[in-house]
């Protein structure tokens, strides 16, 4: 859902799109993420985005991303914007790569729009390991999975979950609350776009559609 939804949207309106990840290696889903629940029951919906994602590993390298390390500087240049979606796999591998954090760095320092969604803004840590050597959000309004919610899930899995909104806080972001959450709110600020959980999925790809047009 975190990535159907904004991916359609992009493939709808013409873009290319690249699929990238730390080592080259295909993305495994959150088995939460793809199951009838995380639908609300909805059926068709379910089958809709499975189908859009064996789709994209047949005909656009989903199951072959990029590694990092091979999108060089001057191939960014290429790019209108970039989006991370959610789930916990952020949480283990994003935060403190320092390949992403070149990556983010461009699109920071050209303005370009950078959407993340619920754990996603994670991976805004990681241009602390970029070229600057600082997180490059310092300041910004940012919104993700609260810390309230991953209490929840730690209770129900019964393990301890590092936690996205008080880390990026600490990290000097301005993390607002998701307001309404089951209406999809997103936090905008500069070339941001964040959204605290799924139902945000919708609203993070119309706002990136238009920043990127607008480029």
């Amino acid at each position: 859902m975190e990535l159907a939804k904004p991916l359609q949207k992009f493939l709808d309106a013409g873009y290319e799109v690249t699929f990238t990840s730390p080592e080259g290696k295909e993305p495994t889903p959150d088995p939460l993420s793809t199951s009838l629940a995380a639908f609300a029951g909805n059926w068709y919906e379910q089958k809709r985005e499975l189908e859009l994602m064996e789709k994209m590993k047949k005909e656009n390298g989903f199951s072959q991303p990029r590694k990092f390390s091979d999108i060089s500087d001057s191939d960014l240049e290429k790019y209108s914007g970039v989006f991370i979606p959610g789930g916990h796999a952020p949480l283990s591998d994003l935060g403190d790569n320092p390949e992403l954090g070149r990556i983010l760095s461009h699109f920071h320092q050209k303005q370009k729009p950078t959407g993340a969604l619920c754990h996603g803004p994670w991976a805004f840590l990681s241009t602390k390991y970029g070229p600057e050597k600082a997180f490059a959000y310092k300041g910004y309004k940012l919104t993700c999975w609260s810390d309230v919610e991953e209490k929840l899930m730690e209770t129900i899995f019964r393990g301890e979950i590092d936690k996205c909104e008080s880390t990026l806080r600490d990290n000097g972001a301005e993390m607002i609350e998701g307001v309404a959450k089951s209406l999809g709110n997103i936090t905008v600020d500069r070339e941001v776009i964040t959204g605290d959980n799924p139902m945000s999925a919708n609203a993070i790809g119309d706002k990136m559609l238009e920043m990127m047009a607008a480029k």
